[in-house]
């Protein structure tokens, strides 16, 4: 498929797709990022595109696919839900449970200020769970760049972060 055909077949589905994401994910943020990760798939699989008799089904397929693995993901970084049902006990309080809502967003604001290869690749590696010559390749760089761009927005965050803890 040529650059412009891509334009006109797949570019059109964005509305679609976010909308799909939307309702899988609840967050806007997390459905832009996937539908932004969706385009970046079908781009380097454009070639092979012309091969299937419904591209927009096949986009609703990838696009669901990568949010049920944002959904893993954050499941395995924040343990929730639980293996086993909550009880009384062990539920946090809901003050706990702001102050960790409150930190996540804070988090993910600190990332947005970060420059954006930084803030990508640290996205494609914490988040999205890509491994680092997944990122060189995506990315068009080479694994040590990668490394590098990851040790640097690390650094940052971490700056940023005890600079919140010293106000």
């Amino acid at each position: 498929m040529e650059p412009e055909q891509f334009k006109e077949r797949i570019l059109p589905l964005r509305g679609q797709l976010l909308s799909y994401a939307k309702r899988l994910l609840d967050d806007p943020a997390d459905a832009e990022d996937v539908v932004q990760d969706v385009y970046l798939k079908l781009w380097y699989m454009r070639a092979e595109l012309g091969g299937y008799r419904n591209v927009p089904a096949l986009s609703t397929q990838i696009t669901k696919n990568l949010c049920l693995n944002r959904l893993r993901e954050r499941q395995r970084e924040y343990g929730w839900p639980p293996d086993e049902p909550e009880t009384e006990s062990r539920m946090p309080s809901p003050d706990t449970q702001l102050e960790e809502k409150d930190s996540v967003a804070h988090l993910m604001r600190m990332i947005d200020r970060l420059p954006g290869i930084q803030k990508a690749v640290l996205r494609m590696k914490h988040v999205d769970g890509f491994e680092v010559d997944e990122i060189a390749s995506i990315t068009g760089s080479a694994p040590e760049a990668v490394r590098v761009n990851l040790s640097r927005a690390r650094k940052k965050i971490k700056e940023l972060y005890f600079n919140m803890e010293k106000r």
